[in-house]
């Protein structure tokens, strides 16, 4: 093909009109994530070095060393680009590059093209990156904690005496396992079916440094660690997010428009995410009156100017780069690529906030209460009390409020489409998304820590309330009653109930046994139950493992969603009337356990009413027992309509049947007996 004929040509997605053929040649990226690191690390390991050595020494905070005083901050930025890249490259593999081959019944099994491949294999070795620098991490955190030198704490005895004490290090090494486990398994994945799954594994990499800092200690750190966790995770989707888009960019590859237009958006949501968050989570820490005039505010001043300063580049995009991605598309990536560098530097600068010791805390003399909850309860619980007291949970009352307004829009679109949608299914869901806000807000989510009761009763709104709920709304058939068909939500909400994934925890077996499975092991483990209740992120952990455990379980039984090989009506009423007696078997047994589950850290709470631990258990128990029939009572309400239904519809068509061919079925039926009574006579 000749060069006027490559100039008059456009790509899918990706325009070469008018671009000369240098600026047409494929390139690589290697260099620029190694930049990319290289700077944030720099910035940090510089922070470090000049600005905070002063701060240690006055703290009476042993000198490590040079290399733990920069090679710390250095590593962990480098160590959170390389997550940001792992995280993006995953997203573009998923969500922004289609695969090959496919239609709507086989996106699971659809092989990678080759820049799905090449984002995927990017992914996979930028986990490994993050596993290499995670265990780098963990002797540099043991030397920077016990002011010994990096080469005194890789003394076995050193390290096996001070790794047990300090849970920084730990979650590093955590955080270094799962990074291990994204990396080998993007090495071997090789279609679209698995990288959403190695994408939401991706993103996990991050939940236990989100647990971890000074926003998981002192006063209010229930808000200061949510708000963290929301930062990171959507600090990752932002940086990863450009990087993976600019390599795409410089690889030509194609549905380039499609791939910006869907970061943009993505990008837009993080800025407003990570302002709010990073703001509540300085407000906690820290006075306004110290972010000018303390090391720690000047350096939360300095990341929110940067942050600042990168929604004015994607405010740039969005009307300079955007409408001029076809004509000239060396535009995007020069600014993507600037961009890029004052996210590097925002990423050096917040990792140095991990090691500056913030200001003192407002109030200096905080209770075990608030220590340990971030907060304080002053009298027990009252039924008054669930309409005068309300403290916003960040975490699952944003993640409430979030469902809704994803649903609400999904409901939207199928009316701009001209399509209808039941008022009853949306009833459900906003019953389940806004009734998460407002319960683990209310005065029972205050208590849900602080009491076993309390807690059970939380255990049974998390897990057979809100997913039964959430289940009924139908949630991936609204996204394909949405979206038009094509590589997007339709497509992906198809695909996710054709997985095998879905069909394998949806089975009916496997279904029931991990439901029971996270009630028992929790209470049958006293010394499980004693962790997860003392720790913020032994709380964040349960609720999840109950909000999702309750959702396949009841989506498999009455989701209006179709799901892999979903089972007959009959089989699922016989496996609800299996399960029932178990769970209320488990309920039985809590009321007469004579041993108090999480005993030590309910005494050092010191709750001011002085409650019987022994009788709030047996209420535990009691509300384990009882409080489970109200939505078993919903399914097999719902399963039993459904039986009918069919049975009413099998009975129709067998009418039909009768009405075209005579009766033809009990002509025969009849005959048949005919025979077998002359048999009989003879």
């Amino acid at each position: 093909m000749s060069e006027e004929q490559l100039s008059s040509q456009e790509g899918d997605g990706f325009a070469v009109a008018s671009v000369p053929a240098a600026r047409r040649r494929a390139r690589g990226s290697a260099w620029i994530y190694v930049c990319i690191a290289i700077v944030a690390g720099i910035a940090a390991g510089g922070i470090a070095s000049f600005f905070l050595a002063d701060s240690l020494k006055a703290l009476g905070i042993p000198d490590p060393g040079r290399v733990t005083t920069v090679g710390l901050p250095f590593v962990r930025a480098a160590a959170w680009i390389a997550m940001a890249t792992s995280v993006g490259s995953f997203l573009a593999s998923s969500f922004f590059i289609s695969p090959r081959e496919h239609d709507a019944e086989t996106l699971n099994t659809a092989p990678l093209t080759v820049d799905g491949h090449v984002a995927k294999r990017v992914g996979a070795l930028a986990a490994l990156v993050t596993a290499v620098l995670a265990v780098l991490e963990v002797p540099l955190v043991l030397s920077d904690t016990t002011g010994s030198s990096f080469l005194e704490v890789l003394d076995p005895q050193l390290f096996t005496y001070a790794f047990p004490n300090i849970s920084t290090a730990q979650v590093w090494l955590l955080t270094a396992g799962l990074a291990a486990v994204v990396g080998i398994g993007g090495l071997i994945a090789s279609r679209w079916g698995s990288q959403p799954v190695l994408l939401v594994l991706s993103v996990l990499m991050v939940v236990p440094l989100g647990m971890e800092g000074h926003s998981a200690s002192g006063g209010d750190h229930d808000y200061g660690t949510n708000s963290f966790l929301w930062h990171l995770i959507f600090m990752v989707l932002w940086v990863g997010g450009l990087l993976a888009l600019l390599a795409h960019g410089r690889r030509l590859g194609p549905d380039l428009t499609m791939a910006v237009r869907r970061y943009s958006n993505l990008a837009l949501f993080s800025v407003i995410v990570m302002v709010c968050s990073g703001l509540i989570n300085a407000a906690i820490r820290i006075e306004w009156s110290d972010w000018f005039t303390t090391r720690y505010g000047l350096i939360i001043v300095a990341k929110s100017v940067l942050t600042l300063v990168l929604a004015l580049f994607g405010f740039a995009h969005r009307q300079l780069t955007m409408p001029q991605l076809k004509s000239r598309p060396e535009l995007f990536r020069r600014v993507a690529f600037v961009e890029l560098l004052v996210m590097a530097l925002t990423v050096g600068v917040a990792g140095t906030m991990g090691r500056t010791p913030p200001p003192p805390p407002r109030d200096p003399n905080l209770n075990s209460m608030q220590i340990l909850l971030g907060y304080e309860l002053s009298e027990a619980p009252s039924v008054a009390g669930l309409f005068t007291h309300f403290r916003f949970d960040i975490l699952w009352g944003t993640l409430g409020l979030l469902l809704a307004g994803f649903y609400a829009y999904g409901v939207w679109r199928v009316r701009r489409r001209g399509l209808t949608w039941t008022w009853t299914r949306t009833a459900w869901w906003m019953a389940g998304s806004l009734g998460m806000t407002l319960f683990m807000s209310s005065e029972l989510g205050m208590y849900i820590p602080a009491l076993y009761s309390m807690h059970m009763l939380g255990h049974m709104v998390l897990s057979m309330v809100v997913p039964l709920l959430l289940a009924l709304g139908a949630p991936l058939t609204l996204m394909m009653e949405a979206w038009e068909p094509g590589f997007g939500p339709h497509e992906w909400a198809l695909a996710a109930t054709r997985s095998r994934i879905v069909g394998f925890i949806t089975h009916p077996a496997v279904n029931l046994v991990q439901f029971l499975f996270f009630f028992y092991i929790l209470y049958l483990s006293f010394d499980l139950y004693e962790y997860a209740v003392s720790e913020h992120a032994g709380h964040v952990i349960m609720n999840a493992c109950f909000l999702v455990s309750g959702y396949f379980y009841f989506w498999e039984l009455v989701g209006p969603d179709p799901i892999p090989h979903r089972r007959p009506t009959g089989l699922r009423l016989l496996l609800l009337f299996i399960s029932m007696p178990i769970h209320l078997y488990a309920g039985v047994y809590l009321m007469q356990l004579g041993q108090i589950l999480g005993e030590n850290f309910y005494l050092s709470l010191d709750l001011p009413w002085n409650p019987d631990f022994a009788y709030d258990q047996k209420m535990g128990g009691g509300i384990a027992w009882g409080f489970g029939q109200f939505p078993l009572v919903i399914v097999f309400g719902t399963l039993f309509l459904e039986w009918l239904r069919e049975d009413r519809s099998a009975a129709r068509r067998h009418d039909q049947k009768a009405d075209l061919d005579g009766d033809q079925d009990l002509e025969d039926y009849n005959a048949m007996l005919a025979r077998l009574n002359d048999e009989d006579y003879r």
